[in-house]
């Protein structure tokens, strides 16, 4: 009888460690959020989840990549925005070409991040593909002690 559990168990902890979640985006204010079990997960994150689907991490990196230089190109055109501005409340002489520089950096980086977030989101739909014929989403067993003529024993649904 103990083995028989102990088997058991054995085999419920490898189909939960064998069992491959879907990544789910939601579109958000200003970008995309990803959730895994209804918990949220960060680009960082989606890099170790995809590491077994090295096409898909491919996609992931580049998508990556040009996030990050967006942002990049986003903060200086911002900062470039700023500068005359605060200048200018401070009653100082504002240079206004450095506004207008920092617009056209702030101009450029929208299209790069539009397409670092579609870059992602194929990323991650190319790793949920990927994982309908492995995963056992569908396994949620349901336990139950059972008594009868027979005597007791363990019930699993499914």
């Amino acid at each position: 009888m103990k083995n028989t559990i102990l088997t058991l168990v054995l085999i419920i902890t490898s189909f939960s460690l064998i069992n491959a979640q879907k990544i789910d985006i939601e579109k958000v204010f200003g970008g995309f959020k990803y959730t895994q079990n209804e918990e949220l997960i960060s680009i960082g994150d989606l890099v170790t989840i995809m590491d077994n689907n090295t096409e898909a991490l491919d996609i992931l990196k580049k998508g990556r990549t040009n996030r990050s230089f967006a942002g990049v190109l986003g903060f200086a055109g911002g900062a470039l925005i700023g500068w005359p501005i605060g200048t200018s409340l401070g009653g100082g002489d504002a240079n206004w070409t450095l506004a207008g520089i920092g617009a056209g950096l702030v101009a450029i980086s929208i299209p790069i991040a539009t397409k670092s977030n579609k870059k992602i989101n194929q990323a991650v739909e190319l790793y949920n593909a990927s994982l309908n014929g492995t995963s056992y989403n569908g396994f949620n067993p349901e336990f139950n002690v059972i008594a009868n003529a027979n005597g007791v024993g363990f019930s699993m649904n499914f």
